[in-house]
């Protein structure tokens, strides 16, 4: 018993969750086996500075941000039609300081509030089957397919008089189709490709315009090795193009195409909590956003109880003349 827990606890700790953010954003390890039936809590704190919240639609130039954001968020695995599947939401709060140049004089100001939730549903399409976690804990490692839809919604601090804001005031989508390849024991091999699909905002500064966005296509890789049970660490890279923006049909600025590059580390602590620590920067930027993130999340995570199966020990005494107690698999392997 006591070599089975060990087996699934390490199964366990496979998957840490971080908050999704944008086409920049670097995310290792999203698509892993996990048993069904799992829920997460999370949280994170991320650092980002550079022209972060630079918008080409505006009459800003030279524009710099620093912005401190915490979050938290909640995940649950379940099986759909026999698949392995997962739902997550993640809602962020942000501070930001920000300066720029309008009209030729540098201008300051100071922003405080929500930024705009993450909603994500995922499922490993094939190399997954939904499994218990002492099935996953015995079987052999195989590639997996995966797809995803994420959407932003527009619950982001927006005030249309001002130039800077935390929300985004529209609803984005963004579907994506995955690969993760195990190489040997160690290593894991992940390749996304997804495209983001923002409607439009009808309130767009100074509250009369009509801003719209052409799609923005992302592609993520990443290479994770595995330094123990619990702990792994992997390189990451993004590149993502697209995204012309336009406001009331004319159109504004360049069309994006740079790529990212960064660094995750994973380790346990404890038996049921592990600590995330990442780092990305821009590695090729012609037009658009340039910022370095720093970020350092948390999750723990438990199996949910099965309920109890009701049994009548007169029946059984009568069956098999004692009362044999029985516990579900799911109450047997309850952290």
């Amino acid at each position: 018993m006591t070599r089975s827990r060990g087996l699934i606890a390490g199964v366990l700790w496979l998957l840490v969750l971080a908050a999704p953010a944008d086409a920049q954003d670097l995310d290792p390890r999203a698509y892993v086996r996990v048993p069904v039936g799992l829920t997460f809590a999370i949280s994170g704190f991320s650092f980002s500075s550079g022209a972060v919240l630079a918008d080409p639609t505006l009459p800003v130039q030279n524009i710099h941000a620093d912005v401190w954001t915490p979050s938290i968020g909640v995940a649950e695995s379940f099986s759909l039609f026999g698949r392995t599947a997962q739902a997550l939401a993640v809602l962020p709060y942000s501070w930001a300081h920000v300066t720029g140049d309008v009209a030729e004089e540098t201008h300051r100001v100071d922003r405080s509030g929500l930024s705009d939730m993450r909603l994500r549903l995922s499922v490993l399409v094939a190399g997954a089957p939904a499994m218990t976690p002492q099935q996953l804990a015995v079987s052999a490692r195989k590639p997996v397919v995966g797809v995803s839809l994420m959407v932003s919604a527009p619950t982001g601090q927006y005030s249309p008089e001002h130039l800077v804001n935390l929300g985004s005031n529209r609803w984005a989508v963004k579907p994506e189709v995955a690969l993760s390849y195990p190489v040997g024991e160690k290593w894991l091999i992940d390749v996304y490709a997804g495209v983001w699909l923002p409607t439009t905002n009808g309130s767009f500064y100074p509250g009369t315009a009509t801003r719209s966005q052409a799609p923005i296509g992302a592609l993520q890789a990443h290479v994770s090795y595995s330094l123990s049970l619990k702990a792994w660490a992997a390189f990451d890279a993004t590149w993502y193009a697209g995204g012309q923006a336009s406001v009331d049909g004319v159109n504004r600025g360049a069309t994006e195409s740079n790529s990212r590059v960064g660094a995750t580390l994973v380790f346990p602590i404890k038996s049921r909590h592990s600590i995330k620590v990442a780092c990305s920067t821009g590695a090729v930027v012609q037009h658009g956003t340039d910022f370095t993130t720093l970020s350092v999340g948390w999750q723990t995570g438990w199996l949910n109880r099965r309920p109890a199966q009701k049994r009548d020990p007169n029946a059984e005494a009568s069956k098999t003349g004692a009362d044999h107690p029985k516990t579900t698999a799911g109450a047997r392997w309850c952290p």
